[in-house]
């Protein structure tokens, strides 16, 4: 870093493993830094001893040396073998038209004009179940009702630019209007399946691929519709929000609202249900809180029948997470992120996207991160373990 680590979960990530070696044990000759026990500090000895064992470490270290799953080595081969891919499609020359093939103007074309066909209308209040928008007794909007109006409002926004660029794309194409930086980036992204950075600026964070991210536009249209049609859903699908960090401030104030207790007296706890897989198993509302569905579990999975977080499966990084059950509590503080070591659960931080990164914003937190959620752990583990394997859970898949 070169400076001062302010972010906490970077902080209990070097935390976690400094215990491993700023520790008494690592005085004593038996003491092992890996659990295959090829890692650990010599025995006192000569300058040549200290050498000879240093050169009988292997030439490439094994993910185990930062505590992570054998997986962790899928995971680098994957994007490496990915940025190789995009760097050989960057400097790849445009082709030209073979015998009897389609030029890429044919390509683009064609693909534009399909994708436009495909663009669903836009939300619309006036399709609202009836009582939605309705207000209070008290003269206020429900917290839920604000949250999607908010979210139609972003939707129609980033409909109206795939709308127009793709009919400009096609325009631009036959001669009509002139090709444009920005038209022509995305001429470029759809020769090589990638998103466009016009619809990436308008969009949600996302790392899908060109046909992937349509098709998950779709489904969060589609989530948005049955909301706004059919009133509140049974299950809420998290990573279909562009702002799921407000849906959470939502879902808080409904309940300071319902039992009227000061919001920030609140915070979640959190239930994973059993035999609830998807959105489908459930057809009850819960008392309190919602019930959220469509997350993933990375670099672990959730063993159903102990139900607890356990190590993933090799060649599995991420697995689904049955649907959860966020419950708002007064006066639960969960642990600290910086607190030992906890033998029963892990807080798991949430993101959008496996990036794990994003733009700070006014509250001093990444904008990709939402909050984190409290899971149980397999026994005999506890949660620096998890740290070190970089578990977390995500909205959303690359692919």
């Amino acid at each position: 870093y070169g400076g001062r680590v302010t972010d906490d979960l970077d902080r209990r990530c070097l935390m976690s493993i400094l215990k491993k070696y700023y520790v008494a044990d690592i005085l004593r000759d038996d003491y092992k830094l890996t659990n295959s026990g090829l890692y650990y500090a010599p025995a006192e000895g000569t300058l040549q001893s200290f050498r000879d064992h240093i050169n009988d470490y292997p030439l490439t270290e094994a993910p185990e040396v930062f505590g992570m799953h054998p997986n962790a080595n899928i995971t680098f081969q994957v994007q490496e073998t990915k940025k190789l891919m995009d760097a050989v499609l960057y400097i790849q020359p445009r082709a030209t038209t073979a015998a009897g093939g389609k030029s890429p103007d044919d390509i683009v074309g064609e693909l534009a004009a399909k994708l436009a066909e495909s663009i669903a209308p836009g939300l619309d209040f006036d399709e609202a179940s009836p009582g939605l928008f309705d207000r209070t007794a008290t003269g206020q909007l429900k917290s839920l009702s604000v949250v999607l109006s908010q979210e139609m409002e972003r939707f129609n926004k980033l409909t109206a630019v795939l709308n127009f660029s793709l009919k400009e794309l096609q325009k631009a194409i036959k001669g009509v209007v002139v090709m444009s930086s920005d038209l022509e980036q995305m001429y470029t992204n759809f020769l090589n399946n990638q998103v466009p950075g016009i619809w990436e600026r308008a969009a949600y964070p996302s790392l899908k691929p060109l046909g992937g991210w349509i098709i998950d536009y779709h489904k969060r249209i589609e989530f948005m519709r049955a909301w706004l049609v059919n009133g509140n859903p049974p299950t809420y699908w998290l990573p279909g929000f562009f702002f799921p960090q407000g849906f959470m401030t939502g879902v808080l104030q409904t309940h300071a609202r319902k039992y009227m207790q000061p919001i920030d007296s609140l915070n979640f706890t959190f239930h994973v249900l059993q035999g609830k897989e998807t959105a489908e198993d459930v057809t009850e509302y819960p008392e309190d809180g919602v019930f959220i569905d469509g997350l993933y579990v990375d670099n672990a999975r959730w063993n159903r029948k102990e139900r607890f977080l356990d190590e993933s499966e090799i060649g599995i990084m991420q697995s689904p997470l049955p649907v959860i059950h966020f419950v708002p509590i007064q006066h639960y503080n969960p642990p600290p992120l910086l607190a030992p070591a906890d033998p029963k659960e892990y807080q798991c931080p949430l993101y959008k996207t496996s990036v794990r990164a994003g733009i700070l914003s006014t509250t001093g937190q990444s904008t990709n991160f939402v909050l984190t959620v409290g899971l149980p752990i397999r026994p005999g583990t506890d949660s620096d373990f998890w740290v070190l394997g970089g578990v977390a859970l995500l909205c959303a898949l690359n692919n």
